[in-house]
């Protein structure tokens, strides 16, 4: 069979193209109060500031809310893919673009009020065990840290109140302060059930993270965008988001929750 130079040519230089316009796609994982799904919808307070920052770009990129490790995956493997919230650390910083930061947050371990307290690090170290969470940063860390006493059981954040309520668990570590306060609503946890162990596990700062072959015409205008949203009024109302969520922890219990960055 003879092939036509030509028209092979044509087939290959469409192939070409096909593949170099692959759309950008952004990811995220369930992770609230930032991002999370609420009546089939994807919300959060970092998911309002990439909307707003893609209404400001021009931009109309397919959001997908993915399993977290199922995210992160996606975002090293597959071309030109955005991913938030995630915390911007040392081991993450070489294999990403970073537009941010969005706010600046800390994880504390918890457990019920009306348990003996837990007060130091060498108490958590020794506790019987740490609940967490299967995977991510969070039992990653606890790891570096010299914790042997987790039970990486909870495929879900709520998942760790519940053991914890049940008795499953003494101490609970998975979540900030905000993140806390939400799923305490969420699973109407009456105010004084929690307890706030007083040793702050990880402290850091939330980005979005663009895989590294972004164009960095993309990345660029996403942090100009970001930025204008921080100059203008727009930036109060997420920034309002976050305190309505630090409102209800101080008058609950009189936790301590996430400052935004102001850059």
């Amino acid at each position: 069979m003879k092939h036509s130079t030509p028209a092979a040519a044509l087939l290959c230089l469409l192939l070409g193209t096909a593949v170099g316009a692959e759309e950008y796609q952004v990811v995220t994982e369930e992770w609230a109060p930032y991002n999370y799904q609420e009546n089939n919808q994807l919300t959060g307070m970092t998911t309002e500031i990439v909307r707003a920052i893609m209404a400001l770009t021009g931009d109309k990129f397919e959001v997908l809310l993915q399993p977290s490790m199922r995210a992160t995956q996606v975002l090293r493997t597959r071309q030109k893919t955005i991913m938030y919230s995630m915390f911007r650390t040392a081991e993450r910083e070489p294999l990403y673009k970073w537009v941010g930061p969005i706010v600046e947050e800390s994880i504390h371990p918890y457990q019920l009020a009306k348990a003996p307290p837990v007060n130091s690090l060498e108490q958590l170290l020794h506790a019987p065990q740490i609940t967490t969470r299967h995977a991510g940063l969070v039992p990653t860390m606890l790891l570096s840290l010299g914790f042997n006493n987790l039970d990486k059981s909870a495929t879900e954040s709520k998942l760790l109140y519940r053991m914890l309520l049940a008795g499953r668990t003494g101490i609970i570590v998975g979540d900030t302060d905000a993140g806390v306060a939400y799923y305490s609503r969420q699973l109407n946890i009456a105010p004084g059930t929690l307890r706030k162990i007083p040793i702050e596990l990880y402290r850091s700062s939330l980005y979005i993270a663009f895989s590294l072959d972004s164009e960095d015409e993309v990345v660029a205008a996403w942090a100009k965008a970001l930025e204008q949203l921080r100059r203008s009024g727009s930036w109060s109302g997420f920034s309002g988001g976050m305190r309505s969520e630090s409102a209800v922890v101080s008058q609950r219990r009189g936790w301590t929750v996430a400052r935004l960055v102001a850059g």
